[in-house]
């Protein structure tokens, strides 16, 4: 309806002008008492200069007024006069075609105002002294030909049409957005396709009116030059950055076009907002940051590929390409954790993660900042699981912005899970953004729950970290690791065996900036042969520390030689328990692979691979374990937290054994995490 009256309002609008310019130029020169003199040159030299007055707040020059006028002030009065621009913008909806009808009509309605208004300050400049043209508020209207009241209809017309036009196009944009739920607080003015933004138009209303109640369009006016200007320079912004970065989705059908243009433009408006009122602008763009912030905290709008995320796409690529493919220095070194969602399969369908590993994850990140990659392997075919993959990929990245972890989802589907992490470890993220930390929880269920396959698996994900010289970190304990509402106390302790680059006092330093762990303590324990110096080992470790800039307790433990039959009488009667149990488990596997290999006359074969059992090496690894656990029990039962080296898989041996030493390394110690470093140092060291 509004489209259809336009017309009605537009017609008489100009006709209005065209009396205003008739009286113009057929002004009477004989009555200068009216203030009226006429086209006259004297008159255009008289208020070519400015004069700026104070008024009253009315708009009536008044030597003691409050309000004083300047150059500034008067832009952001008069800018409202110009921001029909993007009327067809705003109401492109409506336009059959926009590509054409936007360029055209928006450049055509600037070119014609600004001409019409050039032209009516020098006419109206050059016929009226300036006393006439400051007291005068219908100066149009005493000057028009034939009388005055044509021009007061052509007022009232042209207020109605540029309102009415406002309150049809203002709440459609508020229900724009609404719909696309960029401010989830403006979800009340929601409207269904074709329906009529009923509420957004009364909300819309009841704004106008308000600014009517004030009284003064003066006080107005600045505020809504400020936020126009905002508007415009973000446009201005977006395709300033698409034209200059290249994107290749920019394709504007206009060609008349240079980046340098909508750069000058954005600044311009920038540049004229803080010359109107630097306060004005200040609290603009305070609010317009706060609306940014609460939209991306709160909003769930959907990606329209704006200007910053290409500028962000290109800063990422290059900033990819200046880290180079060469290795990153130990001061630049960031973790960037591979973590095993689902290795072992124990866990609900609808789950995706282990809830504590993306607690976790955080745990060895400064603050919170850096990327995780969270995987999950589906086994089958991949054209038979595509759909499955992309549904549990959506679903663990739910997870992940849930728990508010910076990580990224990926699945791979695989026809094992051997195969599929190997094809990870090898080609998962870019140059220098590459994984190097592989994390996963220890399989505790695996002869719980008899899955005779873990072992296996579990000694060729370590074996493939080796090989691809990734560092390993495998939780003991997850279900008991602390969120960041779980405060700690006690210690944090280091069993320090194999040089790993400093990774294991990296990650208790990590802890420590962790709200859960800030009131722990760090204790480094040495493991020394009974003939070591054991206090000028300790002297060295305080002084590695030191030059690491690290603070901890140092603890040297001297041990005998790991020789079951001298100190088999000083084990606690639990740990010579656990290790009878391994042993006998062990023997009877062995036993079991020895019968199957003479039965079908092949090598010692286990999982496929051929295997040398040394029963005596088995014997020492079984013992080693079990002397490290009852040494841990022994200094570290009430720990935060303790972290030991991992061991790698002894070559040529079953999987199962392996197992069965790890289990016997875990044994009772609530909160465990095995590291294995990699050939890098991950600290630097001052001296």
């Amino acid at each position: 309806m509004i489209n259809t009256v336009a017309p009605a309002f537009l017609i008489p609008v100009l006709f209005s002008i065209f009396c205003i310019f008739i009286g113009i130029f057929t002004a009477r020169k004989d009555d200068p008492a009216s203030g009226v003199t006429g086209l006259t040159l004297e008159s255009f030299k008289d208020n070519w200069s400015s004069d700026y007055q104070n008024t009253n707040n009315a708009g009536i020059p008044d030597a003691e007024g409050d309000v004083h006028w300047n150059f500034h002030a008067l832009v952001g009065l008069f800018f409202p006069a110009v921001t029909g621009i993007m009327a067809g913008s705003n109401r492109s909806a409506s336009l059959k075609d926009t590509q054409r009808s936007i360029p055209i009509g928006t450049l055509a309605a600037t070119l014609a105002t600004t001409g019409l208004y050039l032209v009516s300050v020098l006419l109206f400049g050059a016929v009226a002294t300036r006393d006439k043209l400051l007291t005068d508020r219908l100066l149009t209207a005493t000057v028009a030909w034939p009388f005055p009241a044509i021009i007061h209809i052509g007022i009232i017309l042209s207020t109605l049409g540029a309102a009415l036009q406002s309150l049809t196009g203002a709440p459609r944009l508020l229900a724009a957005i609404s719909n696309d739920d960029i401010l989830p607080v403006l979800n009340y003015f929601k409207v269904g396709d074709g329906s009529e933004p009923y509420l957004a138009t009364l909300f819309t209303a009841f704004i106008c009116m308000g600014c009517v109640i004030i009284g003064n369009l003066d006080l107005i006016t600045p505020t809504v030059t400020m936020f126009f200007l905002l508007c415009y320079s973000g446009v201005n912004l977006s395709c300033f950055l698409l034209d200059l970065l290249d994107a290749p989705s920019w394709r504007p059908r206009w060609k008349f076009h240079h980046w340098s243009f909508s750069l000058l433009g954005a600044s311009l408006c920038i540049v004229i907002m803080f010359l109107i009122s630097w306060s004005f602008t200040v609290v603009s763009l305070a609010l317009a940051s706060l609306i940014y912030y609460y939209v991306s905290i709160k909003g769930k709008a959907g990606d329209w590929g704006d200007g910053f995320k290409s500028a962000y796409f290109q800063l990422a690529l290059r900033s990819l390409r200046s880290l180079g493919a060469n290795q990153v220095h130990p001061k630049n070194w960031y973790p960037i954790p591979l973590v095993f969602c689902r290795p072992w399969g124990m866990l609900p369908e609808n789950v995706p993660c282990h809830p504590k590993l993306a607690d976790f994850a955080n745990c060895m990140k400064k603050k919170g900042r850096g990327m995780s990659i969270f995987i999950n392997i589906l086994d089958g075919d991949y054209h038979d699981r595509a759909e499955d993959a992309k549904a549990a990929c959506k679903q663990l990245d739910t997870y992940i912005n849930y728990k508010n972890c910076e990580g990224v989802a990926e699945i791979v589907v695989a026809p094992n899970m051997t195969e599929g992490f190997r094809g990870i470890v090898q080609t998962m993220g870019l140059g220098n953004l590459k994984p190097n930390i592989v994390v996963m929880r220890y399989p505790e269920i695996w002869r719980r729950e008899n899955l005779q396959e873990i072992p296996s698996i579990f000694v060729g994900i370590i074996n493939d970290c080796i090989v691809a010289n990734k560092a390993v970190v495998i939780v003991k304990g997850l279900d008991e690791w602390p969120n960041e509402y779980q405060r700690q106390y006690g210690t944090i302790d280091l069993y320090w065996i194999v040089r790993d680059g400093g990774l294991m006092l990296l990650l208790s330093q990590l802890l420590l900036t962790k709200e859960s762990f800030e009131s722990c303590k760090i204790q480094v324990f040495c493991i020394a042969e009974e003939d070591t110096d054991a206090e000028c080992l300790k002297a060295d470790v305080k002084k590695f520390l030191y030059d690491l800039r690290m603070q901890a307790e140092v603890i040297v433990i001297t041990i005998k030689s790991w020789d079951v039959q001298l100190e088999g009488g000083s084990q606690p009667d639990e740990s010579m328990e656990a290790l009878t149990a391994a042993q006998q488990r062990v023997s009877d596997y062995l036993a079991e692979i020895k019968a199957t290999a003479k039965k079908e006359g092949t090598p010692l074969m286990a999982d496929g691979k051929p295997v040398i059992v040394n029963e005596q090496q088995v014997e020492k690894f079984l013992y080693t374990t079990l002397k490290l656990n009852s040494t841990i029990l022994k200094y570290s039962r009430m720990a935060a937290v303790v972290l030991v080296s991992l061991p790698p898989p002894p070559i040529s041996h079953p999987a199962y054994c392996y197992m069965e030493y790890m289990d016997l390394l875990v044994d009772n110690v609530p909160r465990l995490l095995m590291v294995r470093g990699y050939r890098r140092d991950v600290v630097t060291l001052f001296t």
